[in-house]
């Protein structure tokens, strides 16, 4: 259970390798990313706990399906960088966590073995929550298929065009925080949209600051992502207002009763925010700190411990107002 959490928490394996095929494929999906998705679902489950009629059978199913979708995205996304020459030996994705395939976790075919059942079992809640909500649930199980693939495999790698920080944004939040909320209540006003929308930016930050990391990489390749295209400064700074734009949201929503008033106890983590755009604004180190076992990513796990703090206290704040709301 050590090798587990320490997998989970660094996407990479422990000091002593592999231990167990838990162990192994927690390495190989990037399990330690999937909390970002964890908390879109559980924003659509406490937001409709206000809402009348919700159906919490499909709102658990909705939030399994889109961890698994989850889980398939960063296997499709390795196997298709792959494909394509992108992902190599001396490559960040190498470097910073052990690639599935180059680093010999597993096989080609067991990648795409992984990849299957993690669709198949997606395409069996879809078809479920059809049979119990209505067609609208395809658009959004499909919708979400389709960025994920279109996000890294040709022929549009949205990622290559300068698409793939937009991607995640709808991704993450219109997609699957709306997504669930409509499997479960039926219906979808604008402010769950908008709160969605909010959250969003943060797992935004995430990726950009991966990107902001990989310019040296991806410049020579020609993949021009947004940071290659707007250069670092300018992506830094990007990413500096949207973190901010988080919490300005989440204000904006609270005045007018879009987010419940505990949702401010997100501004606990106005500190770290400052600490971190800080950090932002200063090189990045030359030597790999003690601390970072992601190296050579540095601005990506910045934003990562972050989004993980603040979208951990939006969900604490949302969730203590759902217990009020049930027992007043």
């Amino acid at each position: 259970m050590a090798a587990w959490r320490y997998a989970f928490r660094t996407t990479n394996p422990p000091e002593q390798g592999v231990v167990d095929s838990v162990t192994r494929w927690l390495v190989v999906t990037r399990a330690g990313v999937l909390p970002m998705t964890l908390t879109s679902g559980l924003l659509a489950v406490l937001l409709a706990a206000d809402a009348k009629g919700v159906n919490w059978v499909n709102v658990t199913l909705a939030v399994v399906g889109i961890v698994i979708a989850h889980v398939a995205n960063n296997m499709m996304n390795d196997l298709a960088d792959t494909e394509v020459g992108s992902d190599t030996r001396d490559a960040p994705r190498a470097l910073y966590a052990p690639h599935p395939i180059l680093a010999g976790l597993v096989t080609k075919r067991q990648l795409i073995g992984g990849i299957l059942v993690a669709n198949l079992l997606d395409l069996a809640i879809m078809i479920t929550l059809i049979a119990r909500r209505d067609w609208w649930i395809a658009a959004f199980a499909l919708g979400g298929l389709f960025l994920s693939w279109a996000y890294t495999a040709p022929p549009l790698r949205l990622k290559k065009i300068g698409l793939g920080e937009l991607d995640v944004l709808v991704t993450w939040g219109p997609l699957m925080v709306g997504g669930v909320y409509y499997a479960g209540v039926g219906h979808l006003p604008w402010g769950v949209l908008a709160a969605a929308t909010v959250y969003a930016l943060l797992p935004t930050t995430v990726l950009l600051g991966k990107h902001i990391d990989k310019i040296p990489y991806d410049r020579p390749a020609g993949t021009r992502t947004l940071p290659v295209l707007l250069g670092e400064g300018r992506a830094k700074a990007l990413t500096q207002a949207m973190m901010v734009a988080y919490y300005v949201g989440v204000v904006a929503l609270v005045l007018p009763g879009a987010l419940p008033w505990p949702a401010l106890l997100t501004l606990l983590a106005v500190p770290m925010l400052v600490r971190t755009l800080r950090q932002f604004g200063q090189p990045k180190p030359a030597e790999p700190p003690v601390e970072n076992p992601v190296w050579p990513l540095w601005w990506a796990p910045l934003a990562f411990v972050h989004t993980r703090r603040a979208g951990g206290l939006l969900i604490l704040g949302l969730a203590a107002w759902a217990v009020w709301v049930a027992v007043r």
